[in-house]
């Protein structure tokens, strides 16, 4: 049985950065990150400004794909593929992990990886999958 308040944390996480993020909503921020917002990114300015101001910097290519999302207690990770961010640079596959507290977005660490096409993995599967879109369980 699920816990209805990481249920809920869950669908805060994926509304937050689907509106900021893929429809390039401003105002999301202020709806879904708290004004002291904590980051732990290392190229992301401190608090909720100065992840609004590099959203802003994004060129019109960016795109974000929201992947696998899980939590526990007040944490929340989201599974993501960024890419268009820069020319030449491959897509991105990141872990976002927030913290959320009254219902807003107050703590993020991520973890970050260039996208390796699936066929030149060892595995040859892919790095990224999104549930949102299809519903092919993992194979086993």
């Amino acid at each position: 049985m699920s816990d209805p308040q990481v249920e809920q944390n869950k669908a805060l996480v994926l509304t937050a950065m689907t509106e900021a993020f893929s429809k390039r909503d401003d105002s999301a921020f202020d709806r879904f990150w708290a004004e002291a917002y904590i980051q732990h990114n290392h190229y992301i300015p401190p608090f909720r400004a100065g992840l609004r101001s590099l959203v802003a910097q994004l060129p019109p290519e960016f795109m974000y794909e929201p992947g696998m999302i899980i939590g526990e207690g007040d944490l929340v990770m989201i599974h993501g593929r960024y890419s268009g961010g820069r020319v030449g640079q491959p897509p991105q596959i990141i872990a976002d992990i927030f913290r959320i507290a009254d219902g807003l977005l107050v703590e993020h660490w991520d973890v970050v990886a260039d996208e390796i096409p699936t066929e030149k993995t060892v595995s040859g599967n892919a790095m990224f999958t999104n549930p949102q879109v299809t519903s092919q369980p993992l194979s086993v």
